[in-house]
């Protein structure tokens, strides 16, 4: 339970975030503004948000709990999760960002619109397939929020979903981007000084990485290996094969998320793109390390009998914060501590809710139902879907999942299924069809409900489900493609379509709105 000085820190915080949004609010003039906080991240603002948008409740809860349950073959989450963050930023960013400046694109469906010329059917059908991922998504992060907040207010599950739903929609509906960027910025300091100053001192309440490897053989020979051999038990699912399809699953499957691609759009420098995914992989690779070594600590001391967890369907999920209640018992540092958890698992919802909005009021509301909607209208009617999604996942996330990381990684799967392929086919490959998107996209989003059912109700997959949904989803993009007409070269060559990342006739130096080659050479073309 807390104790006074805890609940007047936690107000505080969230004075803080609501002040944010009320200042963010004063900015925004438009649509764009709104959506893209006007093209205008600096270079911390823009890779802290990119970490925090793939940070989410699984980084302090769910890895932990991860790290409890499956011991070191799960560890290589920990590079496969920061890569997911370069990925984005290298594949998808240096283009897009590129081209979103020269031709005005708020949100990744306008730019798939464009490419693959199909302004209704295929953007309708990205922005649907967004807001359902981004929704799955959403219910794991108001799970790991309510199980923070019920730990700290001893406060039923529902009371502890309604509260952060409220807090978390009303400065993401007043200040859009320039609140969530702002907010998370704030929240991802929090968050990396926070792990740096709690995870250590739980380690060495273990007795050490030394003694922590001791404890877990005793366990399990195969917890201190680099991967389980068989799928033996329920928590030896990290067989090689496994580890390959999720490598896959969340190094790309982030990367392609809805709600951290469309950051890249936001980002005021093109040259932002050579350091920050670097940055962004060291920044999220420590912190990842250490919360789950704190996993492995938790699992010593209940192994020990010197901890005991909460009597609950989802304990390990509470492992970090039992472990650091247990080597930290200075009553001082508990409040900086909630705050901590509450910025982790709030830092990836405030995103998640905008993308839902945008992508319904822009996507489907303004480009295809309305299109004379004009930017209040449109305003108007993103704050109303994220008001609704928030309800609506609110009450789905009733009843938490027995672990947070499945939740998490079965909304990252669907992700992956779904948009990688038409994504990275789109940018690299100037054979892919507009025909062949709308199949990859719909192929990729049925089938990871397919494959994902069967994997959790009638027979177990030696891999991921997505990886099968993945695979789906290519063959249809390229059979597809194959069998209809290539889109026009003016739109591939307009929209940097090829094997490239970065055009040798465009250094990033250069790169401006208005005076690049493809924008000089359609100039002179239009003359």
């Amino acid at each position: 339970m807390a104790d006074i000085a805890t609940l007047v820190l936690i107000a505080l915080y969230f004075i803080v975030l609501i002040g944010i949004g009320n200042w963010a609010s004063k900015k925004i003039h438009n649509t764009e503004d709104y959506i893209l906080a006007g093209r205008s991240l600096g270079f911390w603002v823009f890779t802290i948000l990119i970490v925090c948008s793939i940070c989410s409740g699984m980084t302090l809860l769910g890895v932990s709990g991860f790290g409890y349950t499956s011991g070191w073959p799960g560890i290589w989450e920990q590079i496969f999760v920061p890569l997911a963050a370069s990925f984005c930023i290298i594949f998808f960013g240096v283009k897009l960002n590129a081209i979103g400046k020269e031709r005005g694109y708020l949100t990744v469906q306008d730019y798939l619109a464009e490419r693959f010329e199909s302004p209704r059917a295929l953007r309708g059908l990205s922005a649907i397939s967004g807001i359902v991922v981004s929704l799955i998504y959403l219910v794991g992060q108001y799970a790991a929020i309510s199980i923070v907040l019920v730990w700290l207010f001893g406060i039923p599950h529902w009371q502890a979903l309604l509260i952060a739903g409220v807090i978390i929609t009303a400065y993401t509906v007043v200040g859009g981007l320039y609140a969530v960027s702002w907010t998370t910025l704030f929240q991802g300091g929090i968050l990396i000084l926070g792990v740096l100053l709690m995870a250590p001192p739980v380690i060495m309440s273990a007795g050490g990485l030394e003694h922590i490897n001791t404890v877990l053989t005793g366990i399990d020979p195969n917890f201190v290996e680099p991967w389980y051999p068989t799928a033996y038990a329920s928590y030896a699912y990290t067989t090689p094969e496994f580890l390959f399809s999720f490598a896959i699953l969340l190094m790309v499957g982030l990367a392609c998320a809805p709600h951290v691609i469309n950051n890249v759009l936001a980002a005021k420098e093109a040259r932002y793109f050579k350091w920050a995914p670097l940055v962004a992989f060291a920044i999220y690779a420590v912190i990842m390390f250490l919360v789950k070594f704190t996993g492995f600590a938790v699992r010593s001391l209940v192994e020990e009998e010197t901890l005991v967890l909460p009597d609950a369907v989802n304990a390990q999920d509470f492992a970090f914060i039992a472990g650091v209640e247990y080597a930290i018992p200075n009553v001082a540092l508990w409040a900086f501590f909630a705050v901590i958890v509450l910025a982790a698992v709030m830092s990836t919802t405030d995103r998640l809710m905008l993308t839902v909005g945008t992508s319904f009021a822009w996507d489907v509301y303004k480009n295809i139902l309305r299109p004379s909607a004009s930017d209040r209208e449109v305003l108007l009617v993103s704050k109303v879907a994220i008001v609704l999604g928030a309800g609506g996942t609110l009450i789905l996330a009733i009843n938490p999942p027995e672990m947070l990381a499945w939740l998490i990684w079965m909304g990252i799967g669907v992700m992956l299924a779904t948009f990688a392929v038409p994504l990275l086919a789109g940018l690299y490959w100037r054979g892919a069809t507009g025909e062949g998107a709308i199949a990859s996209m719909a192929v990729g989003l049925v089938s990871s409900g397919i494959f994902g059912y069967w994997h959790q109700f009638v027979a177990k997959l030696p891999v991921h489900f997505s990886l099968y949904a993945l695979i789906c989803s290519l063959l249809a993009m390229v059979v597809v493609s194959l069998m209809t007409a290539r889109n026009s070269e003016d739109v591939l060559d307009g929209t940097r379509t090829g094997w490239f990342i970065q055009s040798p006739a465009l250094p990033s130096q250069a790169a401006s709105p208005g005076e690049t080659w493809f924008a000089d050479r359609d100039a002179a073309r239009r003359q």
